[in-house]
């Protein structure tokens, strides 16, 4: 027999849409992290189509294809799309470029074929096995590039299929034949669109079916699985398989034949049979002398030759298999999708031209910190981290450090609030600004800070607040009352909108006000403050009636990691004052050593995400940098493996010294006396609310009086009073008292 009577089969190609890869991408940070186990995929494909060109009056056919999104990655998420047909597959992602390259793919795609090899012999519905495919991948999610190859395994038949008698003479597809009218295809479109609406859209075997002619000259479809029974009393030249075709061709059925053909074969031992290629749409009302484009042909599998050792023993003998030296015979398949060239080789998408830079940005900052939870630390909750909001009372060099560093951490919640303005001092210790900023009187610091965060990373809320926060020992006069009520408001509804707040204003008086509003409202506040070549860092600790302030009864022992944390002020025995008059320049500025700031910021921001990773959160017990005394019942609380957090030790305050290049860890706790954060303080602002913030503001001794420290300095000083300070020795004249 001619050679050009053997079938031709039109191979599948792929349309991928961008959110297929944008997909993969979040399945690989997410889940698949290091790991190169297989993904399900779905994909569809439908009828074929060509499209008529008005230029050069001609129908153009478009490719075979099976078309992916983003939703054929999600598992239990996939809708098939109108009038398609599903294909189910298996996605592998190699971690490196050399893997993917090194890989033995030929042995990943003979798996694949040997999967539908045994589902075609053993399934009780074989039918998802005809359009199995494989896809490899590489994904560059630095650079949003994608490495992929895909593959449709079809099994090869030997001997091959050929068009058999009048079709191998005409040598192509027909319109119609003797057995499959043209004017019957109207009746085989209705009946296929009814009996996938009772199949239901998802169901595989939709796409193939059999068919017959009944007495009364009508249609009956039935599933490939029932070609036994169903063709019982039909003789050979009568049978009839289909196939919904996604070939657009007419002389070339798709793909998903060549499998059909070995499951009809291998199966039930088919070697004749009359085929129907559906290229028209289902349950169209086509008439009698419309134009369709479905074809039929009768195909015939020639007589096994000498090497039928090679072949699948089952009732046919038709799938070729391949044999290598001390391995078990294989099913011989093609199937690997060409690229543009026309070359069996990969493909690659490149994504970032047509992704949204500020999409970009957001992939590139949630990558560098999941990359974390891969191997270094899996239970790190990011999340919340990411959904913090937070308020920074400071935009100057600490309040830049911060806010970087914050952003680093993938916070995209920043407000940052100051009263000044940019001065050409600022730029070289203040990353956030530079020379422009400072031009015409200086911008406000806060509102340039944000604007430079949002620049930096557009996908960061920034906002900035030109404010100034009012302070005890700073008398408010009469012209300014309604003005300080109102910033007064705005602090306190901006410490109800954040979840965290730093302290990281240049006076000490300034940060009364935001810790004992944080005391109030049981926030997180972060503390941050320079020296020369000094800086503290402390977290300061919870409401004090979210976890009371309690002194140890006697005999009874209290850990100190377990008492309430202290906050800025509960070493102070006096109320804070005005530091801010009569200052000479180098008490104006803030004198340190330029890398301390960076130093400081950076380390309140980690106690932060610190404490952000313990359960307890706020209530967390502070670590410390000495061992455990062995007759405490206390935790260990300096390893840093049973600190509760899986960042490691989270400490109350950090105390560095940069001349030496240490830090301390010290536990502070609450003082009931504290003028900011004691129970009486609290208690007396819950009560009365701006009333007790503007006594503050203009008595000096009003915060000693609630706290009782009047009392306690006018104890002290009569104490001092009664004490004899003349000695017998001294009276002596044996020495001079120092």
């Amino acid at each position: 027999m001619s050679s050009s009577t053997v079938a031709q089969f039109s191979p599948f190609s792929t349309s991928v849409s961008p959110s297929f890869w944008s997909t993969l991408a979040a399945i690989k940070i997410d889940k698949l992290q290091l790991s190169d186990e297989n993904v399900p995929v779905r994909g569809h494909y439908e009828v074929g189509k060509v499209i008529y060109d008005r230029k050069t009056d001609e129908d153009v056919p478009l490719p075979a294809a099976v078309s992916f999104d983003g939703q054929g990655l999600i598992e239990g998420g996939y809708a098939l799309p109108p009038n398609t047909f599903p294909a189910w597959g298996t996605l592998k992602n190699f971690n490196t470029i050399e893997e993917f390259k090194t890989a033995d793919k030929q042995k990943v795609f003979n798996d694949v074929a040997q999967e539908i090899l045994d589902g075609i012999l053993t399934a009780q519905d074989p039918t998802p096995f005809l359009t199995r495919f494989l896809v490899l991948s590489f994904a560059d999610l630095k650079k949003y590039k994608f490495v992929h190859w895909f593959g449709f395994p079809a099994l090869v038949a030997k001997p091959g299929w050929e068009l058999a008698g009048a079709d191998a003479q005409q040598r192509g597809w027909k319109a119609a034949d003797g057995v499959v009218g043209r004017d019957q295809m109207p009746a085989i479109g209705a009946a296929l669109a009814q009996r996938r609406a009772l199949q239901g859209s998802d169901s595989a075997s939709a796409a193939f079916f059999l068919a017959r002619r009944t007495a009364g000259e009508e249609w009956q479809l039935s599933d490939v699985t029932s070609y036994e029974p169903f063709f019982a009393n039909v003789s050979e030249d009568e049978r009839i398989v289909g196939f919904v075709d996604p070939s657009p061709l007419s002389d070339s059925p798709g793909w998903p034949l060549r499998n059909l053909l070995a499951l009809l074969s291998v199966r039930y031992g088919v070697r004749k049979i009359r085929v129907v290629a559906w290229k028209d749409p289902l349950g169209s009302q086509i008439s009698s002398t419309a134009t369709y484009r479905s074809r039929v042909a009768a195909l015939m599998q020639p007589e096994v030759g000498s090497d039928a050792s090679n072949q699948v023993v089952a009732k046919g003998r038709t799938v070729l298999l391949a044999y290598e030296a001390g391995q078990p015979a294989r099913p011989n398949a093609v199937g690997w999708e060409r690229n543009s060239q026309g070359k069996l080789a990969p493909k690659m998408a490149d994504l970032s031209p047509l992704m949204d830079p500020k999409r970009l940005a957001d992939q590139a900052v949630d990558l560098n910190l999941k990359l974390m939870r891969w191997r270094i630390m899996p239970d790190i909750n990011l999340e919340k981290i990411h959904n913090t909001k937070c308020l920074l009372l400071g935009a100057g060099t600490l309040g830049c450090y911060v806010a970087r560093t914050l952003m680093g951490w993938g916070v995209r919640h920043i407000t940052l609030l100051d009263s000044s303005r940019v001065s050409f001092s600022n730029p070289v210790r203040q990353p956030l600004f530079d020379f422009e900023d400072c031009l015409d009187g200086g911008k406000p610091k806060a509102e340039c800070a944000a604007a430079k965060l949002s620049k930096i990373y557009p996908g960061v809320e920034a906002k900035g607040i030109q404010m100034s926060i009012p302070m005890p020992g700073h008398p408010v006069p009469a012209s300014s009352l309604e003005q300080t009520r109102a910033d007064v408001r705005h602090l306190e509804q901006l410490i109800d909108e954040h979840d965290v707040v730093y302290l990281l204003m240049d006076s000490r008086e300034s940060r009364w006000l935001p810790t004992l509003l944080g005391a109030a409202k049981n926030k997180l506040l972060l503390n941050a403050a320079l020296g020369f070549d000094s800086y503290l860092v402390m977290r300061h600790g919870a409401s004090p009636d979210v976890q009371p302030t309690t002194t140890p009864a006697r005999g009874q022992e209290i850990p100190l990691t377990r008492r309430r944390l202290g906050c800025y002020y509960c070493n102070d025995i006096v109320a804070p004052a005005d530091s801010l008059t009569d200052r000479t320049l180098d008490q104006m500025c803030t004198v340190t050593r330029p890398g301390l700031a960076a130093i400081a910021g950076a380390s309140a921001v980690e106690l932060m995400v610190s404490v952000l990773q313990h359960k307890d959160g706020i209530l967390a017990p502070a670590s410390t940098a000495a061992r455990k005394d062995a007759s405490t019942r206390d935790e260990d609380s300096s390893d840093p493996s049973k600190s509760g957090s899986v960042l490691g030790l989270i400490p109350h305050q950090i105390r560095g010294f940069l001349a030496q290049f240490s830090n301390l860890l010290i536990v502070g706790q609450a003082y009931e006396r504290c003028t900011a954060c004691s129970p009486a303080i609290v208690e007396a602002y819950r009560k009365d609310g701006f009333d007790m913030l503007l006594k503050a503001f203009n008595d000096e001794v009003y915060l000693e009086k609630i706290t009782g420290l009047d009392k306690l300095k006018a104890e002290t000083e009569a104490l001092d009073a009664d004490l004899d300070w003349s000695g017998s020795e001294a009276e002596e004249g044996d020495g001079e008292l120092l």
